[in-house]
C-alpha cells in the first residue's frame, strides 16, 4: 500500500560501475532494477543505448556534411581566385601552334645596362642537320645558366643556317632585332665563341622587304640598292651595324621534334663599344620585344606559336633557369597580371603607384595620383630607380646599422658597405635589410598587386666581401622618370610577356624545372567533381 501510494517515476537513473565489477548477473539485475524504477518512463537501458547509437550516427553524419560544405566553400574560393588571377588567354590553344623552351648561360663581364633598353632572354637547342617541317602542337624546354655578378648577363644558344650552327645570344626583352656577328665582309667584330656567320647572296634581305620597312620605315633606296642596312645604338652607347639576312633557324621541342623555321635577323659586321670587347662569350643579341621583327612576333605571324614568351632566372646560379616561346608553360594559377603600357618604343612596361623600402615610401614627392613607368628589362644587369627614389633609398641604407659603413674604395658598384663582421654569403646579412616593393593599382579596387624584391635580389657581395647595392640611379642610362627592373631583381620569378592579351605577369618560382600547365589544379578539380556528383 505504501508502495502503491508513492509518487510515480518520471525518468531513469543510470549508475555506471567500473568494468571489472560487471558480470552477466550484475548487468542483468541492474537493467531489471532500472526498468522497475519507472515503467511509465517509456524506455529502459537497452532503448537508451540504441538512442545513444543513433545520436552518434547523426553526429558523424553532421560532421561529414560540415566537412563537405567546407570543401565546397574552399573550392569555390580557389575558383574565384583563379578567375581573378589566371591568364585570360591561357586556355586559347590554337591548333598547330607550338611552344619552345630555351636555355640561358652566363655572359662574362658587363654591368649596368645591358645591350638593349630592356632585358634579355633566349633559348638554345641541340644542332641537327635533319629537319622536320611539322607544325604539331608541342613544347620544348631548355635550361639557362648565369649570374648577375661577376658575369653580368645571361645568354642562350640558337642554331641558324643550313646546316644549323650554334650561336650564343644575349637574351634581351628590350631589343627589337636579333643579330649575330657575321662576315659580310666584317669590319669590327669581337672574338666570339663561334666562327662568324657568312651569308650567301640569296640570304640577303632586299630593302623593299616588309621587315626592312618595319625596321627603317618607308625610305627610298632607289633601284640600285641590293640590301637592307641597319644600325642600332643601345643604352650603354654601344652599337651594331650590318644588313638583314633570312635563313633557317632550328628549334627542338620537348618531344624531340625538330622545327626548321624561316627567320629574319641582323648580320652585324661593325660593332662598337662594349659589343667589341674581346674575348666575348656571345655572338650577338636575341631580340624579344613586341616589335614585328622580334623573334616571338615572327614565329607568331607564321602561326607557329602564340605571341607569348617568358623567362625564369633562378636565384641560385647553379640552377640557371629557362626561357620559353609559346604559351604552354604559362601558369594558370597564382600569376599577378598588369596591362602592358602602350608606347612607341616596343618596351614591356607598365605603371606603378608607389615604391617602398619596407614601410617607407621612396617616391614621396611625386604628385598624388601620378604613376611611374616600370620597364621589365632582362638585358640590364641591375635595377634602376628615378633619382629621388634612389637618393631616399641610399639615405635609408646609410642609417641602417652602425655595423655597416659605406666603403667608397670599393668600385664594384656605386654604393657598397663594409660590415664589421665576416660575410660568407647573403644569408649572413639579408636580415639587416628590408624588401623593396613596387605597389601597383589594385585589381577590382580591392585585390593588391605588388612586385616584391627581397634583399637578396637587390644586393651583391663584392670581391672584397662588401655588400653592394644592385640598384642604381636611373639618370646614368637616361631613365630619370622610369624604373628599370634588371636581372638582379628578376631572379626567383617566372615572368611572362603576353603580347596577344597585352599583359605582363609574374609569380615566385625556383626556376628549377618548367612544367606544362593543366587547365585546373588537380586537387580542386577532384574536389569539385566529387561534390557535384
Amino acid at each position: 500500500m505504501e508502495h502503491a501510494s508513492s509518487p510515480r517515476a518520471h525518468g531513469v537513473v543510470v549508475i555506471a560501475v567500473a568494468p571489472e565489477h560487471h558480470d552477466d548477473s550484475g548487468k542483468k539485475g541492474w537493467r531489471l532494477a532500472a526498468a522497475a524504477f519507472g515503467d511509465e518512463a517509456g524506455f529502459g537501458v537497452e532503448e537508451e543505448e540504441e538512442g545513444e547509437v543513433r545520436w552518434r550516427e547523426r553526429r558523424v553524419a553532421s560532421l561529414w556534411r560540415v566537412a563537405g560544405a567546407l570543401l565546397v566553400v574552399a573550392a569555390l574560393a580557389v575558383a574565384g581566385h583563379y578567375c581573378l588571377y589566371h591568364d585570360p588567354a591561357a586556355f586559347s590553344r590554337e591548333e598547330g601552334r607550338s611552344s619552345f623552351l630555351l636555355p640561358l648561360y652566363p655572359k662574362s663581364g658587363g654591368g649596368g645596362a645591358g645591350a638593349g633598353a630592356a632585358g634579355e632572354s633566349a633559348g638554345g637547342v641541340k644542332p641537327d642537320s635533319a629537319g622536320a617541317e611539322t607544325r604539331e602542337n608541342s613544347s620544348a624546354v631548355l635550361p639557362i645558366r648565369g649570374n648577375v655578378f661577376p658575369d653580368g648577363q645571361y645568354y642562350t644558344a640558337m642554331y641558324i643556317g643550313n646546316p644549323p650552327r650554334p650561336y650564343f645570344l644575349d637574351v634581351d626583352t628590350g631589343s627589337d632585332l636579333t643579330w649575330i656577328q657575321c662576315d659580310a665582309p666584317w669590319t669590327n667584330c669581337a672574338k666570339g665563341p663561334h666562327p662568324l656567320y657568312k651569308p650567301e647572296k640569296p640570304n640577303v634581305v632586299p630593302p623593299r622587304d616588309s621587315y626592312c620597312q618595319e625596321l627603317q620605315g618607308n625610305q627610298n633606296y632607289g633601284d640600285t640598292s641590293k640590301q637592307c642596312d641597319y644600325e642600332i645604338t643601345y643604352a650603354d652607347r654601344s652599337s651594331s651595324m650590318g644588313i638583314l639576312a633570312r635563313d633557317n633557324m632550328q628549334l627542338i621541342t620537348a618531344d624531340g621534334e625538330r622545327e626548321n623555321l624561316d627567320f629574319v635577323f641582323g648580320c652585324g659586321y661593325d660593332q662598337q663599344g662594349n659589343l667589341l670587347s674581346s674575348p666575348a662569350n656571345t655572338d650577338g643579341i636575341l631580340g624579344l620585344s613586341n616589335a614585328a621583327i622580334s623573334l616571338p612576333t615572327q614565329l607568331a605571324s607564321q602561326g607557329i606559336i602564340s605571341n607569348v614568351f617568358g623567362h625564369c632566372i633562378a636565384a641560385d646560379p647553379s640552377n640557371g633557369g629557362y626561357v620559353f616561346l609559346g604559351d604552354d608553360y604559362v601558369p594558370r594559377w597564382g600569376m599577378t597580371w598588369m596591362p602592358i603600357r602602350n608606347g612607341p618604343e616596343n618596351l614591356y612596361s607598365t605603371e606603378v603607384q608607389k615604391v617602398n623600402y619596407g614601410d617607407q615610401q621612396l617616391n614621396v614627392r611625386r604628385k598624388a595620383g601620378k604613376l611611374t613607368q616600370v620597364i621589365f628589362d632582362s638585358g640590364s644587369s641591375y635595377t634602376y630607380l628615378p633619382h629621388e627614389d634612389y637618393a631616399n633609398l641610399i639615405a635609408s641604407l646609410k642609417s641602417l646599422s652602425p655595423s655597416l659603413l659605406q666603403d667608397e674604395s670599393d668600385r664594384t658598384l656605386p654604393f657598397c658597405m663594409k660590415p664589421d663582421f665576416p660575410v660568407r654569403s647573403m644569408d649572413d646579412v639579408k636580415h639587416l635589410f628590408k624588401p623593396l616593393s613596387l605597389v601597383f593599382k589594385k585589381r577590382l579596387f580591392i585585390l593588391p598587386r605588388t612586385f616584391v624584391i627581397p634583399p637578396e635580389d637587390y644586393l651583391i657581395i663584392s670581391d672584397k666581401n662588401n655588400i653592394c647595392l644592385g640598384v642604381l640611379d636611373g639618370t646614368e642610362i637616361g631613365h630619370d622618370s622610369a624604373i628599370v627592373i634588371g636581372d638582379v631583381s628578376l631572379r626567383g620569378k617566372l615572368v611572362v610577356y603576353n603580347n596577344d592579351e597585352k599583359q605582363i605577369g609574374w609569380v615566385q618560382s625556383d626556376c628549377a624545372k618548367p612544367q606544362k600547365q593543366s587547365g585546373f589544379p588537380f586537387l580542386f578539380k577532384r574536389v569539385l567533381q566529387n561534390q557535384l556528383l
